[in-house]
């Protein structure tokens, strides 16, 4: 049962960041803006489109369980900074501060997910696990 909870887990945190990385291209224009916001100019089409193909090959990777040490540190070069730069609610004046505190924990627990992954391993079904299994017989000689 373990493994199939790993299984769904892996499962939702994937297409959260496959999702991010598609909604990222998608509204190229507002993802920019928002860049502008935070003061980050430093070649912006650059850094959206690295950001799409980590969070793309992370989620993918995450999903099918294949190199998750890749993965996890992929999709992690993208959560961390962002959560600390997008939603430092100990900034924000006390209107928004209750939102932007439960979006930081949100993804603060997200990236708590993939450090369970990164620690204990992706489980019983993934494809790293058929590459385990399925060895060569030796030759005789």
């Amino acid at each position: 049962m373990r493994d199939v909870f790993d299984l769904i887990a892996r499962t939702m945190m994937a297409a959260i960041s496959i999702f991010e990385a598609f909604t990222s291209l998608q509204f190229i224009s507002r993802t920019r803006q928002t860049m502008t916001e935070y003061h980050i100019t430093w070649h912006q089409d650059l850094l959206i489109y690295m950001t799409a193909i980590a969070l793309a090959v992370g989620g993918v990777f995450l999903l099918i369980g294949y190199r998750p040490v890749l993965a996890v540190s992929l999709l992690l070069m993208y959560w961390l900074p962002v959560t600390f730069i997008l939603y430092s609610f100990w900034f924000d004046p006390p209107q928004v501060r209750n939102i932007q505190a439960i979006h930081f924990m949100k993804n603060i627990a997200f990236i708590g997910g993939m450090i369970h992954v990164l620690v204990y391993g992706t489980g019983k079904y993934s494809v790293r696990r058929f590459f385990g299994v399925t060895k060569l017989p030796k030759e005789k000689w």
